[in-house]
C-alpha cells in the first residue's frame, strides 16, 4: 500500500502541534476544511509518536477512514468501536468511537500521552443546564429521529468529558489535540480561547485554550485542492422562514417548522421541480431538508427510481446500503435530515440544496463541505439556498449576536496595545465609522509579571475596555455584565438595584439621560465647566467642574476621560488615550462628551446633587429613545 506523502500545509499543521506541545500542556486545535486531509495529520502525529495516542470520533464512517490512512504508512493501529466490531486496546496508537470508548472506561487504564478529537467542535463543556434547554425545546409530538439526533449531541458532549477526565486521573500530563473545519458551537460560539495570530475569541471558559493552526478555506480552492462552490440564491422559489423564533439551544422547533411548510406546500414542490431542472447535469445531489416530515415530502416529488431518504431512524442496514448505491451513482438524489454532514465522504456530489433554516454556521459549512471534494468530471457544486441562510462560507461571523439590521463587521484598533479589532459596528453612508459594540480589546500582550509567564510565550488578553462597569470600591474597570470586581473581588453594585432603591426614595431624581450640554459659568468669580443632563421631557440635572482645582479635574477625567478616549479612537482614528487638562479643552467636547444613560441625583438644601451616573447600561429598564 503507498504511502501518503503531505502538503505543505499538512506538514506545517504536524509541526505547529510538536511546537505548541513541546512549550505547553494546555489543549490545542487545528482548524482544516473539509476534504484538506485531516485524518493525513493525524496518521503522521501518530506515526510520530512514541507512546500511547487515542484517536476519537463520534462516527464509525471516520473512525474506519482515520485508522486506514494511519495503516497506509505500514504500521499497524488497534480500533476501537463496537460498530465495526472492534475492541483494541493493545496497540500503541487506537482509533475509537466516542460512545464505545466512554461505555467502556475501564479498558483504558494505561497511561495515554495525546488524546486527538476529529470533529472537536462537538466538543462542549459539560453542562446539566444544556441538557435540560435541549430537551424543553424539543416537542413531544414531533418523531423520534429529532430527539435522537440532540441527545445524540448532548452525550456525545458529556462522552469526551468522561474520557478526557479518565486519561487524566492516569497521566496528569496527557495532552489534547482537536481537530475541525467549524471550530465554533451553537449557542457558544468559538471552542477555543485564544489564536496563535495574537487575539482572544473568548474571554468565557472553552473546550480547548489555544488554535495553533488555520488554513483558510479560500487557500485550497484557489490551489485546486478543492472544488469551488457556486453559491446561487434562490430567486424562483423559496421558504420565508423569518417568522420562526430560535429555541433555547439557538435552532428552531421542528414543530414550529411543519407548521410552517405545512402552509405552503406549492413551494416545496416548486422547488423540487427546480432542483430536478437545474441538476439535468449534475453527477450526485444532496438535499438538506428541515424536518422529517419535510422530507418526506420533498422524497415525494422526486424519481423514486433515482432517488434515497436517509434519517435517524434509517436502519443501519439499508442506509449503507442506499449510500453504496449513491457512491457508485445508481441514485442520483440523496435527501436527509442531518445525519450526512460529517464523516460522509462522497466525492462526485457537486450539487447541493438546503431546505432546512439553521443558526448554525457549523452546521452550514458542514453541509456544503459534501460538495467540495475533486473528482472526475467535476467542475465546481452548485449550491443553492432555498431558505435564506444568511452565512459567508469564507469569512463567518461567529460568536457575538448582530446587535440590529444596521449593524456590519468594523475594525477597531484599541487605544492601548494597537490592535486591529472586528467588532459590530455601525457606518454612516460615506463609510465612516460612527459607533461600535465592543466590549474590551481581543488583542493579546505580552504578560505583566512572572506569575503568568508560565502561560504559552507569556501572553495574556489585552485589558483595554471600550464599554465598562467601574467598581465603586476600587475604581477597578469591569465588564458591563460582571457581578465581581476582577481587582478587589468585591460585589458589584447592580445598575437596577441602584435605580430600583432611587425610586424608591422621596429626595432622589433620576432622570433617563437623552443628551447633554457644555457651558461656560462664572460662579463666585470663578469659570467652570457646566454640564446638564436633560431626557425626553425636559427635565434637567446639572453639575459642575473647577478645572482651577486639581481634584476636580481628576474627577471629571475619572468619569469621562476613559469612556471619551474610546469614543475619540472610533471617530477621528487615534490610538492615544485622551485627557482633559482644562476649561476650554473641555468645551470643545461639546459633540463627542460620552452620555450617561441614567443620572441618578439626591436633594440637598437647596439644589440637587448628582451622586450616580450609568454609563453603558443593560438592563431591565428603557433606556432614551428606546421603544418597547
Amino acid at each position: 500500500m503507498a504511502v501518503f506523502q503531505l502538503r505543505d500545509y499538512q506538514q506545517e499543521a504536524v509541526s505547529s502541534v510538536l511546537k505548541h506541545f513541546r512549550k505547553s500542556n494546555e489543549s490545542a486545535v487545528i482548524v482544516l476544511p473539509t476534504g484538506s486531509g485531516k485524518s493525513l495529520v493525524i496518521a503522521e502525529l501518530a506515526r510520530l509518536a512514541k507512546r500511547k495516542i487515542l484517536v476519537l470520533t463520534h462516527v464509525k464512517e471516520l473512525v474506519e477512514q482515520n485508522h486506514q490512512k494511519y495503516e497506509s504508512y505500514g504500521v499497524t493501529a488497534g480500533i476501537y468501536s463496537a460498530g465495526l466490531k472492534l475492541k483494541q486496546t493493545q496497540h500503541q496508537v487506537t482509533f475509537a468511537s466516542i460512545q464505545s470508548a466512554a461505555r467502556n472506561l475501564d479498558d483504558f487504564n494505561e497511561p495515554y500521552s495525546l488524546i486527538i478529537i476529529d470533529e472537536c467542535h462537538r466538543v462542549n463543556l459539560a453542562s446539566a443546564e444544556l441538557a435540560k434547554d435541549e430537551a424543553k425545546s424539543e416537542s413531544k409530538n414531533e418523531v423520534k429521529e429529532q430527539s435522537q439526533e440532540t441527545a445524540s449531541k448532548l452525550s456525545n458532549s458529556n462522552q469526551y468529558q468522561q474520557i478526557i477526565e479518565k486519561l487524566m486521573q492516569v497521566n496528569p500530563e496527557v495532552k489534547l489535540l482537536g481537530l475541525t473545519a467549524t471550530p465554533y458551537r451553537l449557542g457558544m460560539g468559538w471552542i477555543y480561547k485564544k489564536h496563535y495570530r495574537g487575539f482572544m475569541r473568548s474571554e468565557e471558559k472553552r473546550p480547548f485554550e489555544h488554535c495553533i493552526y488555520e488554513l483558510p478555506l479560500s487557500y485550497l480552492i484557489k490551489r485546486q485542492y478543492l472544488t469551488e462552490p457556486n453559491l446561487v440564491d434562490a430567486t424562483i422559489e423559496h421558504y420565508d422562514f423569518s417568522s420562526l423564533r430560535a429555541n433555547a439551544s439557538g435552532e428552531y422547533s421542528p414543530t414550529d417548522i411543519n407548521h410552517l411548510l405545512n402552509k405552503n406546500p406549492r413551494v416545496t414542490q416548486g422547488i423540487i421541480e427546480q432542483v430536478i431542472e437545474l441538476g439535468h447535469k449534475r453527477q450526485g445531489i444532496m438535499i438538506f431538508a428541515a424536518t422529517v416530515e419535510h422530507a418526506k415530502e420533498v422524497f415525494s416529488y422526486l424519481p423514486a427510481k433515482f432517488s434515497a431518504l436517509i434519517t435517524g431512524a434509517t436502519d443501519n442496514t439499508e442506509r449503507d446500503k442506499l449510500i453504496k448505491a449513491f457512491k457508485r451513482k445508481e441514485i442520483k438524489y440523496l435527501v436527509n435530515i442531518s445525519v450526512l454532514t460529517t464523516g460522509f465522504d462522497a466525492p462526485h456530489v457537486d450539487m447541493i440544496a438546503i431546505l432546512r433554516p439553521t443558526q448554525s454556521v457549523s452546521l452550514y459549512q458542514q453541509i456544503i463541505g459534501r460538495g467540495l471534494r475533486l473528482s472526475d468530471n467535476k467542475k465546481d457544486c452548485l449550491v443553492i439556498d432555498y431558505t435564506g441562510n444568511d452565512f459567508d462560507l469564507y469569512h463567518p461571523e461567529v460568536g457575538e449576536k448582530k446587535p440590529n439590521s444596521k449593524s456590519q463587521p468594523v475594525q477597531v484598533v484599541c487605544p492601548s496595545c494597537e490592535f486591529p479589532n472586528i467588532f459590530w459596528g455601525i457606518c454612516d453612508d460615506d463609510g465612516y465609522l460612527v459607533e461600535h459594540y465592543g466590549r474590551r480589546c481581543k488583542g493579546l500582550v505580552d504578560a505583566p509579571n512572572e506569575e503568568q509567564a508560565y502561560l504559552v510565550e507569556s501572553q495574556i488578553q489585552c485589558d483595554y475596555r471600550f464599554v465598562f462597569k467601574e467598581c465603586p470600591h476600587c475604581g477597578g474597570e469591569n465588564d458591563i455584565a460582571a457581578r465581581n470586581c476582577l481587582q478587589c473581588l468585591e460585589v458589584l453594585v447592580d445598575p437596577d438595584d441602584m435605580l430600583k432603591k432611587a425610586l424608591q426614595l422621596k429626595d432622589s431624581k433620576i432622570i433617563r439621560c437623552a443628551g447633554l450640554n457644555l457651558a461656560k459659568v462664572n460662579d463666585k468669580g470663578a469659570d467652570k465647566l457646566k454640564i446638564t443632563y436633560h431626557d425626553e421631557e425636559g427635565a434637567e440635572l446639572n453639575e459642575s467642574f473647577d478645572f482651577a482645582k486639581p481634584h476636580q479635574v481628576k474627577a471629571f477625567n475619572d468619569i469621562f476621560s476613559k469612556r471619551l478616549s474610546a469614543k475619540i479612537s472610533v471617530q477621528l482614528g487615534s490610538t492615544e488615550t485622551f485627557e482633559v487638562t482644562n476649561l476650554e479643552q473641555a468645551l470643545k467636547l461639546a459633540n463627542v462628551l460620552p452620555c450617561p444613560d441614567f443620572v441618578i441625583a439626591r436633594k440637598q438644601k437647596f439644589y440637587w446633587r448628582i451622586k450616580n451616573r450609568l454609563f453603558d447600561y443593560q438592563g431591565k429598564y428603557r433606556k432614551a429613545n428606546e421603544l418597547k
